[in-house]
């Protein structure tokens, strides 16, 4: 990657764990919430990393970004987080270069998504890159190629079917409600948690149970009554937990808290109780499975589950690779240019130092000489040059180098390639 003066560092590594080879418990402890992905960015800015992605989700965490080895990466993970470096060489990948930037362009198109054609990764991607960019950590490269992959994912999403039917952690929790719970529209029914999936959970809820008896407790309670007025749901506070769970038939778990928020203790109950926990870390703790009564569902069960909206979503995944390799020729098209960027840049230089001599002696020579008209059309003059030059070295191909070294030497340029 230096070739491309994008960053002081060699190469673009992705580094991370995801759903395939890592349980929801090792995922748990590679999970980074919003103030450990401020720390982690703040210390590799400090550390001279020049760009740098942070993404973490319930299915995956992962870095992409600029380093000497990816080692720098993956101590920073585990340094921010409760991992230790021997649990991630167990479950992990590393990708370098090409490979991470195909890996990437995979993850935020839906394809390596846990439940295919899941599009909620790409707006992860957008706050990775907003919080990339408020600690500049993200140079060019990361700014282009992260466009690139919303730009291929808007296209997929318009263009196939590859998200077609509503299937998402979401709506799998209520299909498994749906089809475990009898009588499911007279039940009472409790949400522990209101962010992102929570709020997408408790809309397939009402729309597919057509249940009114769906109870709301968040830790801000100021968040679950703005959910709860826009459907008319009963919020109660949170230190009402316990009584609530004992009165539920199903009580859901979407909170955002790095340990359990549901232990053995709060359960009391002796009617059959389905819990759903959709949280990474998990949030329901192992032990409250042993209790009578009570069947523990996490979202691992939840994305096995396969129907026939899978199984048609399969059938687009060949016009989306096409779609992302066209998007990702552009992007490497783009790339290539930055390898004579330097050339161009000290060629325009070159060409505006003629330029400023040129002007100074036709000054001194002509009493008439129109210096201001003088000048916009040897820029313009300028402009056309080094654009042709540079619409000659994309075209060069494999003669790029050549062509390089004879602009150098026919121009004496000395190359500033920072």
């Amino acid at each position: 990657m230096k070739e491309y003066h994008i960053s002081k560092h060699n190469s673009f590594y992705t580094i991370g764990l995801n759903y395939k080879k890592a349980d929801a418990h090792i995922r748990g402890k590679f999970s980074l919430d919003e103030a450990a992905m401020e720390n982690l960015l703040a210390q590799a800015k400090e550390q001279g990393i020049d760009g740098l992605l942070v993404t973490s989700t319930c299915n995956r965490t992962e870095l992409h970004g600029f380093a000497q080895h990816p080692f720098q990466l993956i101590k920073l993970l585990c340094d921010n987080t409760q991992g230790t470096i021997e649990e991630f060489q167990e479950v992990a990948y590393v990708y370098k270069n090409n490979d991470a930037i195909s890996h990437l362009f995979r993850v935020g198109t839906g394809l390596d998504s846990q439940i295919l054609g899941d599009f909620e990764i790409i707006s992860q991607l957008r706050q990775s890159f907003n919080r990339s960019k408020r600690h500049d950590i993200a140079n060019p490269f990361i700014e282009r190629l992260t466009n690139s992959v919303i730009q291929a994912s808007k296209r997929i999403k318009n263009e196939t079917e590859l998200s077609s039917g509503a299937t998402s952690v979401a709506f799998a929790s209520v299909q498994y409600i749906l089809q475990n719970v009898e009588d499911i529209s007279n039940k009472s029914v409790l949400l522990f948690g209101t962010g992102k999936i929570g709020r997408n959970t408790c809309e397939n809820l009402i729309k597919h149970t057509q249940n009114s008896k769906i109870t709301l407790i968040n830790r801000t309670k100021t968040k679950a009554e703005k959910i709860a007025g826009k459907f008319n749901l009963v919020v109660k506070d949170h230190g009402d937990l316990q009584t609530e769970i004992r009165n539920t038939d199903v009580l859901v778990v979407a909170t955002g808290a790095q340990s359990p928020t549901i232990s053995k203790d709060l359960i009391y109950t002796k009617k059959p109780l389905l819990i759903l926990d959709l949280s990474i870390p998990k949030n329901v703790s192992d032990d409250v499975a042993e209790l009578e009564h009570v069947t523990v569902i996490h979202l691992d069960h939840l994305s096995q589950m396969t129907d026939k909206t899978l199984a048609r979503r399969k059938q687009f995944i060949p016009q989306a690779e096409t779609i992302i390799e066209e998007i990702k020729r552009e992007f490497i098209q783009w790339l290539e240019t930055r390898k004579f960027a330097p050339v161009i840049k000290a060629l325009k230089n070159r060409l505006n130092t003629m330029k400023e001599e040129e002007l100074d002696y036709q000054s001194k020579k002509l009493s008439n000489f129109n210096t201001e008209q003088a000048d916009v059309i040897s820029d313009r003059i300028i402009q056309k040059i080094t654009k042709q030059f540079a619409n000659h070295l994309k075209d060069a191909n494999g003669d790029a180098d050549d062509s390089l070294e004879l602009i150098q030497k026919v121009f004496q340029l000395e190359i500033n390639s920072q």
